[in-house]
């Protein structure tokens, strides 16, 4: 009998956002998390200074366990040596670490990546010009954004995002008339869940939900936002000022919002429970909350023609006709 082949252990030092709910600390977890149950792979985090002073950690977005197993990850050393590092925080960090990989994600939602999100506003076309740092972005539409911005083409790599199917995933009928029931869900219910910051465009959404409300008045929208780091309600109250009376009175009795930060668990059975998933967007790295409603079960309502192209497929969505159109996004030529 042969001896089992030895694993060679790579050292992965990741440096990034834990316990919070902002888009790139999710996409860290779920990584991480999933890193740890790979054996060829040791796994160090560093907690990087959120980019906001207000922001704070928060507990109970995972079951015991998996918090548990986040919180348990070790910090690297003084000096350790790792096979490579990954960056995962902002404003994005391009220095390279001498003798080690060194790996940065980073999103172009406007297809265009500024200077104003590099940490020490150099642009991206000198960084990657005078540096072997790898750049890691989640869609084609951000990749062309970073190649606009003047990255090198050999060195942008697309990892496309994924899910927990222990968490996203659809319910017999049974169940999930029963979790209607427990949640009083009545009607046909749209579902938006996103930080409601303009590139969302949820006063197009509003407007275009009054429509459907007129002709179905059994519908309902429901709104998930992040108060927390996004003020997003007050968002959401600047969006209905682009409603005439006639389209506020058919959307106020159907609308719904939530701000508070919930776990991903009751994330999930939002998802279940609902009928649709709409997301008009304007601009997009990815677009997670669409990936995470399709696992569950959910049609999808979306833009065509931007992030969401490289994962939907026409049996489960509905795509909105949109048209290219430049923008200026921090002093850069970007689009919408």
């Amino acid at each position: 009998i042969k001896s089992p082949v030895q694993l060679q252990r790579l050292r992965l030092i990741v440096e990034g956002w834990r316990f919070i709910a902002h888009s790139y600390a999710v996409v860290n977890q779920f990584q991480c998390l999933e890193l740890l149950r790979r054996p060829q792979v040791e796994l160090r985090h560093r907690d990087m200074p959120f980019r906001a002073q207000r922001w704070r950690q928060v507990s109970g977005l995972w079951d015991s366990p998996a918090e548990a197993a986040l919180r348990d990850i070790p910090a690297p050393g003084t000096g350790e040596i790792a096979d490579a590092i990954l960056r995962i925080d902002y404003p994005h960090r391009l220095n390279p670490v001498p003798g080690i990989r060194t790996c940065v994600f980073m999103t172009a939602e406007y297809r265009c990546l500024p200077v104003a999100n590099i940490a020490d506003a150099r642009p991206l076309a000198q960084w990657h010009r005078e540096s072997d740092v790898l750049l890691i972005t989640p869609s084609q539409w951000s990749r062309r954004g970073l190649l606009h911005s003047g990255a090198d083409p050999a060195r942008v790599f697309v990892v496309p995002h994924g899910i927990d199917p222990g968490i996203f995933h659809p319910l017999s009928p049974e169940d999930r008339t029963t979790l209607r029931r427990r949640l009083g869900f009545e009607g046909f219910i749209f579902l938006n869940l996103s930080s409601m910051t303009d590139n969302k465009n949820i006063r197009t959404l509003l407007k275009a939900f009054a429509a459907v409300a007129s002709r179905h008045p059994h519908a309902r929208l429901a709104l998930k936002g992040n108060d927390m780091l996004y003020a997003s309600q007050q968002r959401v109250d600047l969006s209905r000022k682009g409603l005439t009376p006639a389209e506020i009175q058919l959307v106020e009795p159907r609308l719904a919002y939530a701000g508070q930060t919930l776990p991903f668990r009751q994330i999930g059975e939002l998802y279940q429970a609902m009928d649709a998933y709409v997301s008009p967007y304007a601009a997009e790295g990815f677009n997670l909350p669409a990936l995470e409603a399709a696992a569950c079960g959910m049609p999808v309502i979306c833009t065509a023609g931007g992030s969401t192209d490289d994962f939907t497929a026409a049996d489960f969505v509905l795509p909105i006709a949109a048209k290219e159109q430049q923008v200026m996004i921090n002093e850069a030529q970007g689009w919408l």
